[in-house]
């Protein structure tokens, strides 16, 4: 009888023991993940809540990882003791309809490279910025693509970070919304009729909206022409960013990709049409990897912190969470 009681007490304490241990485990990484990303809560309700959001993206990303037919991997970062509603409030755009369903990009006649990355070709691409707070994503899509074509395609090959505080205050008129959204596509409109763009050094960025003050002798970089891809065809992408300039590109995030460490990312829980992406960003490069796995390389706004160094990989020929619907690049002056 006293071995059934000790069994008895010894298999009811071990699934304590074993839970506690973990949590302690959980409670040691988020105090670390803290103090990597400075975070600081009001009080300790808060700092629980934060906790218990926390274990939840770390049971998210535990699971993930280890499934055997992922392309890709997830990973702790800034966003982990956010839900996917807080998430977005903060870092994406209210979804934008797509207007430019056909394009005006002729085919140039040359064969694109197999693989390029823009990256590697000179100093054509600016560090990752940081949109914080705002969902002005569409600005730093804009100002991306316009200094790689600048620095590419002008005399002396200048790159210079070019003001997303100028696109979130001044091209509401080309319906365009500050921190509640926009499309690279009608920035790019608005820096062609208002004759220019100043640069991040005199218009600097507060990632809040504010009263415009475009000075217009300040204005630094010009667009002589907008040019749109047609819906979907990723093809003109390709040729575009193998042989111009990086491109602007808008795409559906689902709650899956704040995850986002490494990898292809792929998935089933964004949305493919036009009339749902809530995310611009700018495609510097595609290429494929060891095992034939057709990727582009992307330039996110939310910091080098994030992702690949600031930057992302994401599944080619699919159209995946359509990215290809509203592609857009600059013809500079």
């Amino acid at each position: 009888l006293n071995k059934l009681v000790m069994y008895m007490y010894f298999s009811f304490l071990y699934p304590v023991v074993e839970v506690n241990f973990y949590i302690n485990i959980e409670r040691n990484l988020f105090k670390g993940w803290q103090i990597e990303h400075g975070k600081q809560y009001i009080n300790q309700e808060e700092a629980e809540k934060r906790f218990q959001i926390f274990s939840k993206s770390l049971k998210t990303i535990k699971e993930f990882n280890n499934r055997v037919d992922r392309t890709w991997e997830m990973g702790l970062n800034e966003f982990s003791d956010r839900t996917f509603e807080e998430f977005a409030s903060i870092r994406l755009m209210m979804p934008q309809n797509c207007s430019a369903t056909k394009g005006n990009h002729v085919s140039l006649g040359f064969e694109p490279p197999a693989q390029i990355n823009c990256l590697e070709k000179g100093n054509f691409v600016t560090a990752v910025k940081n949109q914080g707070s705002c969902g002005s994503c569409w600005t730093f899509s804009t100002t991306g693509c316009l200094e790689s074509a600048t620095a590419i395609h002008k005399e002396g090959n200048p790159l210079v970070s070019l003001s997303e505080q100028q696109l979130v205050d001044c091209a509401q008129a080309f319906n365009d919304h500050g921190c509640n959204g926009g499309l690279p596509s009608q920035a790019f409109e608005y820096i062609h009729y208002n004759k220019g763009l100043m640069t991040e050094a005199d218009y600097p960025y507060q990632g809040v909206d504010g009263k415009c003050h475009f000075v217009a002798s300040k204005a630094s970089a010009f667009v002589k022409q907008i040019v749109n891809i047609t819906k979907g065809n990723e093809d003109g992408i390709k040729e575009a960013v193998g042989l111009l300039n990086p491109v602007s590109i808008a795409f559906d995030v689902a709650k899956d990709f704040r995850h986002y460490k490494s990898g292809v990312y792929s998935s089933t829980l964004c949305g493919n049409k036009a009339s749902e992406v809530n995310h611009a960003v700018l495609a510097v490069g595609y290429g494929y990897t060891s095992n034939g796995q057709d990727y582009w390389l992307v330039k996110n706004s939310w910091g080098p912190q994030w992702g690949i160094n600031g930057y992302f990989k994401i599944e080619r020929g699919s159209n995946m969470c359509g990215l290809a619907d509203c592609a857009s690049y600059p013809v500079i002056v």
